[in-house]
């Protein structure tokens, strides 16, 4: 049986409308139920934040902070992992650059996160992924990648930084070029090593679709866009090593159309994510609104058996209104593949009928909300 991650214990403390809150799952499927408004995303996004990154909000750490309180937030969580169990513990404080976080009482970073936590989620904003801008469709692949990489949100953010500098460079000529070699020889191996892990991300969801039997539809994924260089994986190091070299090239070779442009117009900042429909062969931005929900569902379940391969503990799931759109065949189908996936799931919907395919060892949880302040009681 595939071991997995589960979060057995959740404890949120001024985060957004929870004043206080307590989940204890037992390690069970959480589905959280209530109105619009009632505070459940919330949960979702506290568990989101014991991986790393901003949450599946996106949001500044002091932008969760309940209001009017304004005296920070914090989240913890007994989680248990293929290795034993832990403690996590993560908090903002006004005046605190970002959250901080805290694994079995020590200090730790956020990349530190990634080797206990890893989590998929859906969100109702991602609906939009096909049609909207291809930023949105990179930050999908992006953390994809990350539950494969725990290093590679660190390495993004030194490529966005180099990119910064060097962009800052183009704009005041003359022009220093040692410094400007030295930023783009940096910016090649960042952007090749992005690309590499965008690539093997890719190749595992592929296998994932390849050899599961689903009843949601398959995607053929490709990188695509400005920057869709082809990466060897039989040669890995090889192919990662002759991509930085190229890309040195390419960008000393595109500076003064770089500064006309006041941006650098080529690397895996420029990439996109390309999808297609496969039993239609047809472009997921040109499928129906149900048949793209379907392909985001199919896509998450394949990523969460991506991992569980490769890593050997099913990932945390987290699916915010995911069942709203879906009849009751539909939803019956992804509540027995997330079962059989053996992951721990935390769902949320309108109404408790919407979780009846979900089986009775389910943890099922009324939300509601008074005054701005959410809670929570066992149905």
């Amino acid at each position: 049986m595939t071991r997995r991650t589960a979060v057995l214990d959740l404890t949120l403390s001024h985060f957004r409308s929870w004043k206080r809150g307590r989940i204890d799952t037992g390690g069970a499927p959480v589905a959280l139920h209530g109105p619009n408004g009632a505070g459940k995303t919330n949960v979702l996004e506290a568990v989101s934040l014991l991986a790393p990154g901003r949450g599946l909000r996106r949001a500044p750490a002091p932008e969760m902070a309940r209001k009017p309180d304004e005296i920070g937030w914090r989240v913890a969580a007994v989680v248990s992992t293929p290795s034993g169990e832990i403690e996590i513990d993560t908090r903002f404080t006004p005046g605190d650059s970002g959250r901080g976080v805290q694994i079995d009482g020590k200090t730790a970073t956020q990349t530190a996160l990634g080797g206990h936590v890893r989590t998929v989620w859906l969100t109702p904003a991602m609906d939009r992924l096909w049609t909207e801008a291809a930023s949105d469709r990179r930050r999908f692949l992006d953390r994809m990648v990350l539950g494969f990489d725990a290093h590679h949100g660190d390495t993004s953010i030194a490529y966005e930084k180099a990119m910064r500098q060097r962009n800052r460079l183009l704009s005041e000529p003359p022009w220093d070029q040692n410094w400007l070699d030295s930023l783009e020889a940096q910016l090649a191996r960042l952007g090749a090593r992005i690309a590499r892990g965008r690539a093997e991300a890719l190749a595992a969801l592929r296998e994932a679709q390849d050899t599961a039997e689903t009843s949601f539809p398959r995607a053929d994924l490709a990188i695509a866009g400005d920057f869709a260089p082809e990466i060897d994986l039989d040669e890995p190091d090889m192919a990662e090593t002759g991509l930085a070299v190229d890309l040195a090239r390419a960008l000393a070779e595109g500076r003064p159309r770089d500064a006309a442009a006041g941006r650098t117009l080529t690397g895996p900042h420029r990439s996109d994510l390309s999808a297609i429909y496969a039993a239609k062969a047809m472009p997921a931005a040109a499928c129906s609104t149900g048949e793209q929900k379907a392909l985001l569902i199919s896509l998450c379940l394949a990523n969460a058996r991506a991992l569980a391969g490769r890593t050997g503990a099913a990932p945390v799931l987290l699916f915010d209104e995911v069942a709203a759109h879906l009849d009751a065949a539909r939803r019956a189908a992804l509540y027995a593949e997330i079962a059989a996936l053996g992951a721990q799931a935390w769902m949320t919907g309108t109404g408790p009928e919407l979780f009846d395919a979900l089986g009775a060892d389910a943890l099922r949880l009324a939300v509601t909300e008074e005054g701005g302040v959410s809670s929570l009681d066992p149905t």
